[in-house]
């Protein structure tokens, strides 16, 4: 196993969910965390957070990864100290409605389209030249069944996440020849505020998703990112697809009624 002792950990996407789950575990086992997401506020929460309970030492940033020259900038300058990321979780995503293709919301597409595919394409534009030149590092992309199985509604969602699939694949073939290594973890049902955000703050339709199923929560993708991370340094796990026993596709949900 690879200790995380000081290594620094770059998760965007890290004020709730996922990233916030990921931020907790690497802090646990000893890694410094840069931090990034559009709600300055939470990611400060969360920094005493870890602060408190482990002696985490974090770095913020205020970002939203569909603006490039902002990733640009902020990787550029990060402080000497923090420069040399060791893993980078690109968690940054969502899901926008669930409208048939031919009566879909174009603002939903391009918010789709540029977090979950542009977003990622950018920090990983920008992260893993230094990686390579370090002769280390470890790029963790968060996909999704849906980039494996299309469902109704799911048209331009599943297709970003299918996206994720495969610039996993072709980053993994492109750096060949380096130690770099590139995982792609994928989902099922994960109880977040996926669907809080899908159906535009509509708790009550949010809740139904989950309703009489036990998902997968935040920490359990966090516990598989951690374990993706810490293989010795020969092993690349290259895809974990990752669901609920109550699940067994994208369609395919056991509700306990």
């Amino acid at each position: 196993m690879i200790s995380l002792q000081n290594q620094i950990v770059l998760v965007t996407g890290a004020s709730s969910g996922i990233g916030t789950a990921c931020a907790k575990v690497f802090a646990g086992a000893g890694a410094k965390l840069i931090l990034a997401a559009r709600r300055l506020e939470r990611l400060q929460q969360l920094a005493d957070n870890l602060n408190k309970e482990f002696g985490t030492a974090t770095h913020l940033l205020q970002l939203d990864v569909r603006d490039r020259p902002a990733v640009e900038s902020v990787i550029a300058n990060l402080p000497p100290d923090w420069s040399n990321i060791d893993i980078l979780i690109n968690n940054a995503g969502l899901s926008r409605g669930l409208d048939k293709l031919h009566e879909g919301d174009f603002q939903d597409w391009e918010e789709m389209i540029d977090t979950n595919i542009k977003g990622l394409l950018y920090l990983t534009r920008y992260v893993v030249p230094g990686m390579v030149n370090r002769g280390r590092g470890h790029v963790v992309n968060i996909g999704s069944i849906a980039g494996h199985q299309t469902y109704p509604g799911g048209n331009v969602y599943c297709a970003t996440k299918a996206a994720v699939k495969a610039i996993s694949e072709g980053l993994k073939q492109d750096l060949l020849g380096t130690p770099v290594r590139i995982t792609s973890v994928d989902p099922g049902m994960v109880e977040t505020e996926f669907s809080e955000v899908r159906f535009h703050g509509d708790a009550e339709r949010a809740k139904r998703v989950y309703q009489d199923v036990k998902p997968l929560t935040p920490d359990d993708i966090a516990d598989v990112i951690l374990f993706c991370t810490t293989r010795s340094p020969h092993v690349n796990i290259n895809e974990v697809i990752l669901m609920p026993v109550d699940q067994a596709s994208a369609t395919l949900v056991h509700r306990h009624n």
